[in-house]
């Protein structure tokens, strides 16, 4: 019998109009939250926004609606697919996230820029938010020609990084580093992250089968299959800082079994768009370390997985082991693509 994830809520955007696939993706999440067999999250605890509906105004206005109904107790989703654009102009750089109807002759009044987005989620006082962003997809606003204004397409906002360092209790998954693309497989309706994410979610290389995904989940997973899927072409990466590898949802009503994704997936080798530049990994420089329990790793951090990896509800490194809850400081991770082992045997 399933059980419900009270806690969960959930705003879901899916901007349309020259990205018809991010509603696609939008809708797919939004049928694995509420699904009671999977996420388990209640309906009513979740907004979807696509197409007209996904303006500034009105995802201004969830957000707004989010921090009143919500609490620290509370596990917040907020995941966001469309363009997102760092904006050059003679009055300084903006990142801005682009909705619904934006014209980017009157991005102040039609986008909403990062400053505004930050300011929105510091009024969130959940201890467990989870923000995922797909927003460097091809096309689109980068090929419009802006009097005055230099372009270019960004996964995630410099805000982001000064938000993490503020508080406790916030985790960011983008779609992919930075000069790369995020990429769309036709064959599935989705992009590459929001159907790694959506398996993810339906629990797809959980670090511990206890019936919960968790924060490192997700963004293991879609480090490990979406490099495959795109040819080395495209990698998420993982941001958290004061915040420890949470539970973010269910991902079987409940139960400990996996059941997978509720529809068949395509086989067909995926169709990707122009090749993004790749960018050379690092390993972690902290080795020969033993860390139980809760604990604030500082130092110089970068790709993991070069090496074999072992994980359960925390990280093992070569040479150094995490027990108990990782609280990442100071620097961002990338999770790594060869990602291979768990050990469901260790307690988070």
């Amino acid at each position: 019998m399933s059980s419900t994830y009270k806690n969960g809520h959930a705003l879901v955007i899916g901007v349309g109009q020259d990205l018809p696939n991010t509603v696609n993706d939008a809708e797919g999440l939004v049928a694995i939250l509420t699904d009671p067999s999977r996420c388990a999250y209640p309906p009513e605890q979740v907004t979807l926004l696509v197409n007209e509906k996904a303006d500034r105004s009105q995802v201004l206005e969830a957000l707004d609606q989010l921090a009143k109904t919500t609490n620290s107790e509370s596990t917040v989703v907020i995941y966001f697919s469309g363009h997102g654009y760092q904006v050059a102009s003679p009055t300084g750089e903006f990142y801005y996230f682009m909705p619904y109807g934006y014209n980017i002759n009157k991005l102040y009044q039609t986008a909403i820029s990062s400053q505004e987005f930050a300011e929105k989620l510091k009024a969130i006082t959940s201890q467990k938010m989870l923000i995922l962003l797909d927003c460097c997809h091809a096309g689109g606003v980068g090929e419009a020609k802006a009097p005055g204004l230099e372009m270019a397409a960004s996964p995630l906002p410099p805000e982001a990084i000064k938000l993490l360092q503020e508080g406790r209790g916030k985790a960011w998954i983008a779609s992919c580093k930075k000069d790369e693309l995020s990429y769309f497989d036709k064959h599935k309706h989705n992009s590459e992250f929001t159907m790694a994410l959506m398996e993810a979610f339906c629990g797809s290389g959980v670090a511990k089968k206890d019936g919960s995904v968790r924060v490192a989940d997700l963004a293991l997973h879609t480090r490990q299959v979406i490099p495959t899927r795109t040819q080395d072409r495209q990698h998420p990466v993982l941001h958290y800082e004061n915040a420890d590898n949470f539970v973010v949802a269910y991902y079987a009503g409940g139960s400990i079994e996996p059941k997978g994704l509720p529809f068949p997936q395509a086989t067909e080798e995926p169709e990707t768009e122009t090749a993004a530049k790749s960018q050379p990994s690092v390993v972690f420089d902290q080795k020969d370390q033993t860390v139980d329990n809760q604990t604030n790793i500082a130092g110089n951090v970068g790709e993991i997985g070069k090496q074999e990896t072992h994980i359960s509800g925390g990280f093992n490194q070569p040479g150094w082991k995490v027990g108990g809850d990782v609280i990442q400081s100071q620097r961002d991770v990338v999770i790594g693509a060869k990602q291979r082992k768990t050990n469901d045997s260790e307690d988070e």
